[in-house]
């Protein structure tokens, strides 16, 4: 049986998929509710093996060792803990990083 981990969504990650969500919606209230859901369930599916997903290329810079979901043009950026998943971030691929 695979290990569960609780998944975590911190302020800021809430925050981005708030301004996210008003971006898309700013066009198509029904395409910004489809695309929040998408990446909702990508975050729901690091309860197993987060570790399935990439390092971010910014470990070198941070010396952290976070991993990222890209889902289209946006990363979600998070941590592993021993049971938990801590979603740290939701940005544009083109947007740096603020940890």
């Amino acid at each position: 049986m695979r290990k569960k981990y609780k998944v975590n969504i911190s302020f800021n990650a809430q925050n981005d998929l708030e301004h996210i969500f008003f971006y898309i919606a700013k066009d198509s209230i029904n395409t910004a509710k489809k695309f929040i859901l998408e990446l909702e369930k990508k975050i729901c599916s690091l309860d197993t093996m987060p570790e399935r997903f990439a390092l971010i290329p910014e470990n070198v810079f941070f010396d952290t060792n976070y991993r990222h979901i890209i889902h289209k043009k946006y990363r979600i950026i998070y941590k592993t803990g021993d049971k938990s998943v801590y979603i740290l971030r939701v940005v544009h691929g083109a947007k740096l990083i603020d940890l």
